[in-house]
């Protein structure tokens, strides 16, 4: 792209997302993302998980190239930047330190404001980057790695949890599965498209009794652990034989978990204007059970593009742009932290 012209500069941000495994860097110009880029680690891999150090140690390796590219992109150049945003939390205290501080020190030798994110906000908000947007208020599924929660959006930063999990989240289920099935990390794309072919009717999981809008995963996680060890006490070839059908029949137990949240909170609240965001919603069988279950309800159903469902600087600079319109900056004294509500 080229340069700026004097009026889309008008408001041109950078944005950095280093709460867990991604480097993410991102311009937004007048409400605009003109770029967004990551960088991922492959480093985990053989570890079946997230290893904290290892994490932090390839943002510091990613973030200088990650950052250099998203400002080529966008044709933006570092004096022409009006503020810095990065994640404050939460996420991994180790890989949040490390977009926090180069975004202070940037922002500082540019002698520029800092705007802070809040990375499950910023998630809710990915919804404002793309055509259609939702209406306030509405209900936003965010479920990802780490998190699963009902969120009750009334304005741009007037959210209140209205459901979340009490122990695991969905997507841990998902991921913790998946190494049981010996499947590669991260393991929840690869049972999704694994599922693909398999019947979700096959075998049968238990659904937590939880009367409210909360959740709970464990269970689930449990439930699926003595199956298969029961099944491969007398099968040794179960999950070869059996592995479509399984990650099917997994993949339809939580889906339908959330489903059945999720209906609830739009009777509850009653509202028809529905989200989902985080890394889970990019699940092809969520999209799709939430989109049949959108049209029985005549809910306006809203789906972030794949590229802005899991971790990304582009939600983290759209947020940022909302606080930057009302001057809701931070000092340089400013820390991340690894816990943080909205």
């Amino acid at each position: 792209m080229t340069n700026l012209t004097q009026n889309e500069r008008s408001v041109c941000l950078l944005a950095i997302e280093s709460s867990c495994d991604e480097t993410s860097a991102s311009v937004l110009c007048n409400g605009k993302i003109r770029s967004n880029c990551i960088a991922s680690q492959k480093e985990h891999a053989g570890f079946g998980g997230v290893i904290p150090e290892i994490a932090s140690r390839a943002h510091m390796r990613n973030i200088v190239p990650v950052v250099d590219e998203a400002l080529q992109i966008a044709g933006v150049k570092k004096d022409q930047l009006d503020a810095i945003a990065f994640t404050s939390g939460p996420g991994l205290i180790g890989s949040l330190l490390v977009g926090a501080s180069f975004a202070k020190a940037m922002a500082l030798a540019l002698n520029i404001p800092l705007i802070s994110i809040n990375h499950m906000q910023a998630h809710v908000l990915a919804h404002f980057i793309a055509d259609p947007k939702p209406g306030f208020p509405f209900l936003c599924l965010t479920v990802s790695g780490g998190h699963t929660q009902i969120v009750y959006v009334e304005d741009f930063f007037e959210m209140k949890i209205a459901g979340q999990t009490l122990d695991d989240a969905a997507g841990e289920a998902f991921d913790k599965t998946a190494t049981l099935l010996g499947l590669p990390y991260p393991g929840g794309p690869v049972m999704d498209e694994l599922a693909m072919t398999g019947n979700p009717f096959r075998f049968l999981f238990p659904e937590p009794k939880i009367a409210d809008l909360n959740f709970s995963f464990s269970g689930v996680k449990t439930a699926i652990l003595y199956f298969l060890q029961r099944e491969k006490s007398k099968n040794p070839d179960f999950i070869k034989e059996n592995l479509n059908d399984f990650c099917a029949s997994v993949q339809h137990s939580i889906v339908i978990i959330l489903i059945n949240k999720i209906r609830k909170a739009a009777k509850q609240f009653e509202c028809n204007e529905i989200a989902i965001a985080g890394g889970v919603s990019a699940n092809s069988y969520l999209r799709k059970k939430l989109t049949q279950e959108a049209e029985k309800n005549n809910w306006h159903l809203y789906i972030p593009e794949t590229e802005y469902c899991t971790d990304n600087a582009a939600m983290i600079a759209m947020a940022a742009y909302y606080k930057f319109l009302v001057n809701d900056f931070v000092p340089q004294t400013v820390s991340p932290s690894a816990r943080m509500y909205f």
